[in-house]
């Protein structure tokens, strides 16, 4: 397998998930705007940054087992479906690359053996 093709298929997932995790970080941005105490807008950030929690603890655990993360950002992207229902601009916003990093993920790991270097490469 090419160098080249090696490391897309390795790095792609993790990136684009550090990405993601970012863009979905900037919707907590909103708790700023609503006049709260400084006690409720630590506490709304903090609910409002739970997604992105839950998707840098998927990371996390996927960048070493990369079925987890097939598997958990599958799952993601099924829950976020079932609560966006009907709402099919942010069902492709936010589960459309929940879907798009599991699939990439599963390639990472159905590969995993070509994608490490071995002295015969």
């Amino acid at each position: 397998m090419n160098p080249l093709i090696k490391r897309l298929i390795f790095w792609t997932p993790r990136v684009l998930c550090i990405l993601f995790a970012a863009f979905i970080s900037l919707f907590a941005l909103d708790v700023f705007n609503e006049g709260r105490s400084f006690g409720e807008t630590i506490l709304a950030l903090l609910i409002h940054l739970v997604p992105t929690g839950l998707i840098v603890l998927t990371l996390v655990l996927s960048w070493r087992w990369e079925w987890v993360g097939a598997v958990l950002f599958s799952a993601l992207g099924v829950l976020y479906l079932t609560m966006a229902w009907g709402k099919i601009s942010w069902i492709l916003t936010i589960s459309g690359p929940l879907f798009l990093v599991a699939i990439l993920f599963f390639l990472s790991w159905r590969y995993r053996g070509q994608l490490r270097d071995h002295p015969s490469n």
